[in-house]
């Protein structure tokens, strides 16, 4: 969990991502897409991302927690904006559609339009 907490501050955005995974690619293009350049951090290419997936499962909450530890959905993509967990990537997307992302971006010192 410290891990995970310390690497979330380390940028202004962070997404915990697999190289494989079509949701974690459309969350990279939809920041990049914005100008925003998010440190990525690809869980299935660390030896230690099991471990990370599970300490971000129990972040967003035990529905992800009960899930993963059940060899259920994966958690990811999980983003952080200014060292604050956003979510996964139904939040990411409901704070884009509802306009709130741009000003956590902005915030954040992501985004500077």
């Amino acid at each position: 969990m410290e891990r995970v907490l310390r690497t979330a501050a380390g940028s202004a955005v962070v997404v915990f991502s697999a190289s494989t995974c079509c949701m974690c690619h459309a969350v990279k293009r939809l920041f990049r897409s914005m100008g925003v350049s998010p440190a990525v951090h690809e869980l299935d290419q660390d030896p230690r991302g099991a471990e990370l997936e599970w300490a971000l499962a129990r972040l967003l909450g035990s529905t992800a927690a009960a899930a993963a530890a059940n060899g259920g959905p994966p958690t990811l993509p999980v983003v952080f904006i200014g060292g604050k967990l956003v979510g996964a990537m139904d939040r990411v997307m409901a704070a884009h559609i509802n306009g709130s992302l741009v000003p956590l971006l902005k915030e954040a010192g992501a985004l500077w339009l």
